[in-house]
Order: structure tokens, then sequence, then C-alpha cells
């Protein structure tokens, strides 16, 4: 099968190409890139007006199963990773049963195989169980497949299980992917505190329970030699603390998700839990923070931390729902919309945030866009302007804030291994 993509603004961070090329893709590789290539092909895609970008990367997920495929499945969520316009995707290891065994790494990449037109990236468990007692064998899981470690979800508490999880993570030259909340600290807390949690008469979440672990472990891993990645940082001080860890050395990345860049506290509805997340929105203060470290470098990568939960768990009180909103289908168009059309991020930062950083966080040979490399390509028009529906995702959930706002971004075609995997066209 020989593709061409003519005419769209080529997106490349590892060249720097930034230009209006066409591409051929010859089985599963690029193999030309040229102004005014005229190769046969058996499909042409006219991408005039579009970015021609390096398949996006999704470092942190929930596709729940197994064990909770009720709210999502492998099948499921990929469907709604290559609608995003992610080409590859890194669901957590908070299943049932956990993530925690090579046998399990294993299961994942099965179902993948049969059942995920995206590439499916198993993250393992720092714990067993996820119970923060036991550390996992690790090199087993990364033999198996898994690309990086994560108790997303919960934090490891006992800072000396969470030490000896970082030296085995440093021994076998693994990232270590951070959920820094502590919970002794978060109790029965639902939302950053301040007015709006007072007016509602519900317990506020603390900067604090962020800051307290991002410290703590930033400290472990400068003494271990660990790998570290940050996950959905949402303080300002939690960016601060990355910033000034990089600069000691520290081998460090960080992640933002986009609603934490985009809503605050102060955004959130009376009663609707579809604005309850961990960690909770912050302030307007936080989110000019996070905009101000995806633009300075400190943080390295945009992740959805896509969250499914059912209808009947999001009804429940605000005390009560579930944490976590669906992602993958609202990442471009509010990462145009947010941070491309202001002028925070330029079309070449966001392939580095969405791609290029992320491919080189889990040491991937993806990420880029030249020749003779897998072709892995998002397509999307940055100036499509339409309301986000939820009742057209591709998802099992529509757990999301975002139904009805107005954007820009959206994806026309996510291309994975050369094989089309989704076009917008089709959905018409």
């Amino acid at each position: 099968m020989r593709i061409r993509i003519d005419n769209g603004r080529v997106l490349d961070p590892s060249t720097k190409r930034d230009g209006i090329y066409n591409i051929l893709i010859e089985e599963d590789r690029v193999t030309k890139i040229a102004a005014g290539c005229t190769d046969p092909a058996d499909r042409v895609i006219d991408a005039k007006g579009c970015y021609v970008m390096p398949g996006l990367i999704d470092l942190h997920v929930h596709f729940r199963e197994p064990g909770f495929e009720y709210k999502e499945t492998i099948a499921t969520g990929a469907r709604a990773a290559a609608r995003g316009g992610f080409t590859a995707v890194c669901p957590m290891a908070n299943t049932n049963p956990v993530i925690d065994s090579p046998e399990m790494v294993s299961f994942l990449l099965e179902k993948a195989k049969k059942e995920s037109p995206v590439k499916i990236l198993p993250i393992g468990s720092v714990t067993k169980g996820l119970l923060g007692k036991e550390v996992t064998d690790m090199a087993a899981m990364k033999a198996a497949g898994a690309v990086a470690f994560s108790e997303d979800g919960k934090t490891v508490m006992d800072a000396a299980v969470y030490r000896k999880g970082l030296q085995q993570a440093a021994a076998i030259g693994a990232v270590v992917m951070d959920h820094c909340e502590d919970m002794d600290l978060l109790k029965e807390s639902v939302m950053q505190e301040g007015t709006p949690a007072e007016a509602r008469r519900v317990s506020g979440v603390s900067h604090a329970s962020e800051d307290l672990i991002t410290a703590r472990d930033i400290l472990l891993a400068k003494e271990t030699g660990a790998r570290l990645h940050l996950c959905h940082c949402s303080t300002a001080a939690s960016v601060w603390m990355a910033g000034e860890a990089k600069k000691q050395g520290v081998a460090l990345t960080a992640e933002v998700c986009p609603h934490h860049f985009t809503l605050t506290y102060e955004d959130i509805p009376e009663g609707d839990t579809n604005y309850k997340m961990a960690p909770p929105l912050r302030e307007k203060k936080d989110v000019e923070a996070l905009r101000t470290a995806l633009k300075n470098g400190v943080l390295d990568a945009i992740s959805t931390d896509h969250a499914p939960h059912s209808a009947e768990e999001k009804a429940r009180p605000f005390p009560q729902a579930p944490n976590g909103i669906v992602g993958s289908e609202t990442a471009v168009a509010l990462t145009i919309t947010e941070l491309v059309e202001p002028g925070i991020l330029t079309p070449m930062e966001m392939a580095e945030k969405m791609s290029f950083h992320p491919a080189q966080i889990l040491g991937l040979e993806t990420g880029m866009l030249a020749e003779g490399r897998i072709a892995d390509i998002t397509i999307l028009d940055p100036n499509a302007e339409y309301v986000i529906d939820k009742n057209k995702f591709a998802s099992k959930a529509k757990n999301t804030p975002f139904h009805g706002r107005k954007v820009k971004g959206k994806v026309l075609y996510t291309i994975v291994d050369g094989k089309i995997v989704y076009a917008a066209e089709e959905e018409q």
C-alpha cells in the first residue's frame, strides 16, 4: 500500500523541518518527503491547510480492561485514541487484576494485537496490587513489554518502599511515572480548597497535597539516580520544583493535561461531577504557571489522563463520584484553541509536546517524521471550528466538562504503521 500526502505543512521536531511538502508512504515507512513529489500511490490525501505531524503519543491513559470493561475496553479506548490523533498510548496499571506481572503485561499486549488500531505501550505498577507494600519485579515486566512503571491513581506513601522502587527502576534504566498526591492530606477532599469549595460546603484539597509528594520524590530520584516523570502537574509550586530539579541535573520530565491548562476551580458548575478529577482543577495562578512552564520547556509533554467512568457513577453526588474525565478526543482541539491560537506554543512546539518528547521519554524510535522512519502520522486541520459533542465520542464513556465548548483544531487522519486507522471523512 502506497499513500501520498500532498500539500501539508510538515512539522518534524527531530529535524526542525517546517514547510509545505508531499510525503510518500510505502508499506510501514516514510520513503520520500519532497516538495511537489508526484510518485504514484494507491491513495492520495490532500492535506492543504493542515498540519502533518509525527503520530501523537499519549503517555497517560486509563483503558480499564481487565476488570472494569463497563467503563472502557482496550478496543473502545484505542478507537477513541485514534479519533483523537494518537498513534500510541500508555495504559496505566490500575486495572483488576493490576498490571503488576509479566503475565499481565503479556495479556494486555495480546489483547492489543487483536483489538487495537493504535500501539498499546503498557505501564506496569510499582508495587504489587497497587498496595504500596512490596515492589514488583520490574525487570521481568520490562522484558515482557512494559515501557515504564507507575502507581498512577495512588501514591506510594511509604517513602522507603518508593525509594526501593526507584532504585530498581534505575538499575534497569526504566522511567517511573509519578502520581503526586499525599493521601493523608486528601482524606475526603473533593475539589481545590477556596471560595468555591466553601460555597458548596465540601472539603477542599490543598496545593500541599501535590507539592509535598513532588518534593519528596524529586529528592528520592536525585538520590537514587532514577528517571522520574511527573504525571498531571497542576500547581505552580510543582512546576517550579520541576524546573529547579532540572537545573540540578535530576533526570526529570513532566507532563500536563489539557483540563489543567484550560480550566480553573471557578469554572465548576454546581454539582457537575464532570469537573471532578485528581489532581483537582486549581486556581488561575496555577493555570498561568502551567502555560508558562509549557512555553519555557519545564513541562515536556501534554498527556490526557483519559479516565472513563460510567454515567451512573458520575451521576452520584460530588463527594461520592469518581475522579476523572475522558480526554483522548478533545486534547488536540484544546491544545490548539488554548495554546497554539494564543501564541503560547508554536505548531512545532505542539508536535514536540505531543509526539517527539513523549517518544524520547520512553526511548521510542517514533515521534519523528523523516525519510526511513515508521509511518506513524497525524493530520489535523488547525482552522476547523466546531462544537465538542460527547455523543460522537468513540470512547464508551462520555464524562467530559467540554461538551458544548466551541473549539478549533480537528483531527482528519490518523496513520499507524502506514495504515489509515481513522479518517474523519468516514464519519460524515
